[in-house]
């Protein structure tokens, strides 16, 4: 977590640690614009963190608030049989899957 205050350097050891900790191979080029990505993402996120939002509710919302989505209603579903006849694979009512994770 960062804290307000605190610099973080976007800098060749940082784009080599990020990218083995996601298990990536980046290019020299891929890794100079991702440095630079990063940084523009920072002060950006520098630039928001000076603004002065005393006063302004912490869900504010330009529409007020309003929940635009539909209430929830029951309907008719899928048939379960029907859907699982097309299975290569199938253990009762469920897909069966190769597995991809070791």
């Amino acid at each position: 977590m960062v804290r307000k205050g605190m610099a973080i350097k976007i800098d060749q050891e940082l784009i080599e640690y990020l990218e083995d900790l996601s298990y990536l191979t980046l290019s020299q080029k891929e890794k100079q614009r991702l440095t630079g990505d990063l940084q523009e993402i920072l002060e950006r996120m520098t630039l928001l963190a000076a603004l002065d939002t005393e006063g302004v509710c912490e869900r504010s919302h330009r529409f007020g608030g309003v929940n635009a989505l539909r209430e929830d209603e029951v309907r008719p579903s899928f048939n379960r049989e029907l859907i699982l006849r097309n299975a290569p694979h199938r253990n009762k009512e469920m897909f069966m899957m190769p597995k991809t994770v070791e």
